[in-house]
């Protein structure tokens, strides 16, 4: 039976993965600070554990995994990334687990491990119109992301990519762009666009008034979760290293993607657009190499996606009360 650990197993992403790979017929190991909040794990052992610990890594690594997959960091959407008041913490948490876990898949012989990257490593200056970003994996440098969270992700990009080179480790790395879906982030302040929106759309009533940050005319792509799991596999088990994204190359803007979610709610509420952390002004992924070097591509529509992750928002508004995450 093969074995594959998920750092990250209480996130969103890790979440999902487990589930996967047991699918597959994998004995999984997880570990991460909780327990997925949502639903019970499918792991075959979950480990609570702080991966800034060097020793904890060691001890999750005693066996040899034939896949390692590392989603755990200190993240969120653009609440949480771009106020400012989180910047040690990403940059230093964030680090302190990759250099870890890649120090112990080395010393372990766990040689096959998968990094998730993220598109705010990319440029600023490659962003700033709205109708047309530049992501080929090719203009990441000269670097200048808009965030630590950008700088700690192109910092330890080029930290595996270093380990693939001197170590013999067979590393995978993708920069993935908005995931989302159900059992993700929906209130707690590092939620992303789609789950926000879904949330203010659920607690609102016909007429209302929900507040979008900026003008709304910001545009990004937003890849259903299980279509990132496919991705991810597909990479981790070819003979790439990548840096590759993986995204939706769907593009559209924050009031277009409000407008979809009232059209699935049934409901007509009014954008207030008010001051807020932004981000980058336009980002869609480029897909072409990935499809050009795996023979693959997503294919599920961005409404699709929604169809599956608004009633799951809606019954958690639901189960909270409406007074939550207003």
């Amino acid at each position: 039976m093969k074995k594959a650990l998920v750092c990250g197993a209480g996130g969103f992403i890790g979440s999902h993965m487990v589930k996967r790979l047991k699918k597959e017929g994998y004995w999984v190991r997880g570990v991460d600070l909780k327990n997925p909040p949502y639903a019970k794990t499918e792991a075959d052992d979950f480990v609570i554990g702080d991966l800034r610990d060097p020793y904890i890594c060691k001890e999750l690594l005693s066996l040899k995994f034939d896949e390692v997959y590392q989603f755990a960091a200190d993240m969120g959407g653009a609440g949480f990334v771009f106020v400012g008041d989180n910047d040690y913490d990403i940059m230093h948490n964030s680090a302190a687990i990759n250099l870890n876990v890649l120090e112990a898949c080395r010393l372990s012989g766990s040689k096959r491990i998968f990094y998730s990257s993220s598109a705010c490593m990319y440029p600023e200056f490659n962003q700033l119109d709205p109708d047309n970003p530049n992501l080929s994996e090719n203009s990441a440098y000269p670097a200048q992301p808009d965030s630590d969270y950008g700088w700690e992700k192109l910092f330890s990009e080029r930290l595996y990519l270093a380990a693939a080179r001197n170590k013999g480790l067979e590393v995978r790395v993708a920069r993935y762009h908005n995931i989302f879906g159900e059992e993700g982030s929906w209130f707690d302040g590092r939620e992303k666009a789609p789950a926000a929106i879904c949330r203010k759309i659920a607690i609102a009533n016909d007429g209302d008034q929900i507040e979008i940050w900026g003008d709304g005319e910001q545009t990004r792509s937003f890849l259903y979760v299980d279509e990132c799991i496919e991705a991810t596999i597909r990479l981790t088990r070819s003979e790439w290293t990548g840096p590759v994204n993986i995204g939706s190359d769907e593009m559209v803007s924050i009031n277009q993607l409000a407008n979809m979610i009232m059209g699935i709610a049934k409901k007509t509420v009014i954008l207030k657009h008010i001051p807020g952390p932004l981000g980058v002004r336009g980002r869609n992924s480029d897909n072409r190499l990935f499809e050009e070097k795996l023979g693959w591509r997503v294919s599920q529509k961005l409404i699709d996606g929604l169809q599956t992750t608004y009633p799951w928002i809606l019954n958690q508004v639901e189960v909270h009360g409406k007074d939550i995450g207003k």
